[in-house]
């Protein structure tokens, strides 16, 4: 399994780092077979899977259940989980039950959004002996204050607290951090001002790596379309496809043949 102490090594070797998002065993299945470096275990679950219209809905018992699932598909792969809206906001005692139950479920390392108020935890987590990811930019779990889903670092007063913020990160000792939906030459001055790798969503292609949510680059909905996202494939469309031709062929009987089913 790639350790996550490897990032650090790739981001030395300018060797890009490769993250998708995964919700369930039989992606898990699939995406061990593949080449990716780590997946999340984000809480965009909840708008994934569950069919909310935020990250906010995402509670501690879904990504528990959701990250026990890949975990039982995904073998040689480093794990991330997201630690979900407040769950690292209540009390430390709190936060570190939710992070237990994480681990326990399969995850190698957390994931939790910012650092304003968070110094103290996440220096706790990771003195605990679990590794935690940062995430600054467009922090999905902070959308009502942030006024939605858009680009954040648009002035150079944002972008210096973002640049705050990152040194921060580290300081803490998060292992990386993901940067999402800022600027691309403020990704790039945060990536080389860091020693820690960046993963970057929506932060062009100057950071130490990339993630996509799963489904988004396999085309499997086409209603969100953010500017970012390229599609891999016409997942959605191919889907349909394959569905309408099963139910063709239930409806002439032309399924199942012979060759499907069993004889005395």
């Amino acid at each position: 399994m790639k350790h996550i102490n490897e990032f650090m090594t790739m981001k030395s070797a300018a060797e890009p780092i490769t993250m998708v998002t995964c919700y369930d065993y039989t992606s898990a299945c699939i995406l061990e077979k593949t080449n990716i470096d780590c997946v999340l275990v984000g809480d965009s679950v909840g708008m994934v899977m569950h069919g909310h219209a935020d990250p906010t809905k995402t509670t501690l018992d879904m990504l528990v259940m959701h990250t026990a699932a890949v975990a039982r598909g995904i073998k040689s792969k480093c794990i991330i989980a997201d630690l979900p809206f407040l769950s690292y906001r209540k009390s430390l005692a709190q936060t570190m039950d939710a992070v237990h139950m994480l681990i326990q479920a399969g995850a190698h390392a957390v994931k939790l959004e910012g650092i304003n108020g968070n110094e103290t935890t996440i220096q706790h987590i990771v003195g605990s002996g679990v590794p935690v990811m940062g995430h600054i930019g467009l922090t999905p779990q902070h959308i009502h204050a942030l006024g939605g889903f858009k680009m954040q670092g648009a002035t150079e007063q944002a972008q210096a607290t973002l640049i705050a913020q990152a040194n921060a990160l580290e300081t803490a000792g998060c292992f990386a951090t993901v940067l999402e939906c800022i600027p691309t030459t403020l990704a790039q001055k945060i990536t080389t001002n860091l020693s820690i790798p960046t993963i970057g969503i929506g932060a062009g292609p100057h950071t130490s790596g990339q993630v996509l949510v799963l489904q988004d680059l396999l085309g499997l909905q086409t209603s969100f379309a953010p500017k970012f996202l390229k599609t891999f494939l016409n997942g959605e469309t191919l889907f349909q496809h394959s569905i309408e031709q099963y139910v063709k062929e239930v409806k002439s009987q032309c399924y199942p043949s012979v060759e499907h089913c069993y004889e005395n």
